[in-house]
């Protein structure tokens, strides 16, 4: 692997690279950080929406100071994937219709879910249609640049990051989510109230991290050298009811409605268990049992994010892309709270980083079986990456996080070793599922199969046959 300070330009493959969304954060990063040279190609089964990235980038490329950042669409996988440094991974599995499904069928079951993309029956069915689609991909990385470092983005992180590693073992991958980051944010809020000064910023909160994807716990925190847990822990129990965030929410728009809390999940379970609950409450409710929260939503301060509404927001996004790629001013390449760049350089031999991300556990995580996919901290450096020992839940978190983790990994085997059968019974297991009894979940699964078969492997769509 070559080094940042070296002329020679690092190579990021971006699949997925139409994207509304990831795409621009990252060119906005490369732009701001004007340290690292770098050629990206971008694939998307839009070609013409990689296109008009591939424009917009050169746009942002030319912001970068003292090194050039260029841009360029692949109308093929292997043409994008030849030879990169990096691969960024950030696809939709299916479409938004295959998605509403994914929400309405099971909310005629009585089953609400607040996200869907993760665990419930939600995403169940979105890691039928993703993980092959994830698998391939990993085969691809395997032929064309198989010293590559990947980074997932897509959901659901664990069972796709796993993905990964089952198409190639060595992969040099891992799965990126930005949910602890608010936890983070508050802790820095926090350190800095009891200085009485602004000093802290995000970087400079400290946590150790610990479970899977969207089920993150933190069991230690500090902020300057300074234990940070009591004080969060009291501010979890002043605010239990209350709720917080830093700066209000403006409920008149659909966005924060629909996407952004008052923590009172997060501060509940805090509360209960004796740890800072990590991920946001729309993922937290949902790997817990419908009556915790998801059926007292209203009470607790956070939204079901509907279908339709990301359907407009894609449509305004569309919108906003269309015009810059019209000549449209470009928003300052600020840099976003992703760590990715920042990874990058790193393991090109820039300073060491340390953030937390999704891999497999070698031991990180006691108590979790060997090789599931897990959510810790890890080191970036020139030496790869290497996961931070973070200990073992308590045993009632365990008790929560522990099955979750156990049905991903046999989901992801199920689907990649074609074990059909194995699937009901896997799906029926989930919390969310298991109250409505094995008839009505056969039910639900069978329509839910037959609502997205299109998407899926022969296999899998006999299912609704």
């Amino acid at each position: 692997m070559r080094t940042f300070e070296n002329d020679k330009p690092v190579r990021i493959a971006y699949v997925g690279g139409g994207s509304l969304n990831w795409a621009t954060k990252l060119m906005g990063d490369l732009a701001h950080d004007g340290r690292m040279a770098a050629d990206v190609t971008l694939y998307d089964i839009d070609h013409a929406a990689a296109e008009r990235n591939a424009r917009i980038g050169e746009r942002y490329g030319a912001m970068a100071s003292g090194v050039k950042v260029r841009y360029r669409a692949e109308k093929t996988l292997a043409a994008a994937l030849r030879g990169a440094d990096f691969v960024v991974i950030s696809i939709l599995p299916g479409s938004f219709a295959e998605m509403a499904s994914d929400i309405a069928i099971p909310e005629r079951y009585g089953i609400v879910q607040s996200v869907g993309d993760t665990v419930g029956p939600g995403g169940f069915i979105r890691a039928l249609r993703a993980i092959p689609a994830i698998y391939d991909i990993g085969l691809a990385i395997a032929e064309h640049c198989p010293k590559a470092f990947v980074v997932n983005l897509t959901n659901p992180m664990s069972v796709l990051t796993g993905a990964l590693f089952r198409a190639f073992p060595q992969m040099r991958a891992w799965g990126a989510c930005h949910e602890v980051i608010k936890t983070r944010r508050t802790l820095a809020f926090l350190a800095n109230q009891k200085r009485g000064e602004i000093r802290y910023r995000i970087a400079d909160a400290k946590v150790n991290v610990i479970g899977i994807n969207h089920f993150t716990w933190v069991t230690g925190m500090s902020v300057d050298g300074v234990d940070m847990m009591e004080d969060y822990l009291a501010f979890a129990a002043r605010h239990r009811d209350s709720g917080w965030r830093e700066r209000p929410i403006d409920m008149r728009d659909e966005h924060a409605r629909y996407f952004e809390d008052m923590s009172r999940v997060k501060f509940d379970l805090t509360c209960r268990f004796g740890i800072a609950a990590a991920a946001g409450d729309r993922h937290l409710s949902e790997f817990l049992p419908q009556s915790w929260y998801l059926d007292r939503h209203q009470d607790f301060a956070f939204g079901l994010t509907p279908v339709d509404y990301r359907i407009r927001e894609r449509q305004e996004k569309v919108a906003a892309a269309e015009a810059l790629d019209a000549g449209g001013p470009l928003p300052p390449a600020a840099p976003s709270e992703e760590a990715i760049v920042e990874q990058m350089r790193a393991l090109m031999g820039g300073e060491e980083h340390v953030s937390n991300v999704n891999l497999p556990n070698r031991g990180q995580v006691a108590g979790l079986p060997e090789g599931t996919i897990v959510e810790t901290n890890a080191r970036f450096s020139g030496l790869g990456i290497q996961p931070v020992f973070a200990g073992r839940l308590p045993p009632a978190v365990e008790a929560l996080v522990l099955p979750h983790a156990t049905r991903q990994t046999a989901l992801l085997n199920a689907v990649i070793d074609r074990e059909v059968s194995a699937l009901l019974p896997l799906f029926v297991s989930d919390p969310l599922v298991q109250p409505i009894g094995l008839d009505k979940a056969e039910r639900m699964f069978n329509e839910m199969i037959a609502a997205t078969r299109h998407c899926l492997p022969q296999e899998l769509a006999s299912l609704a046959a």
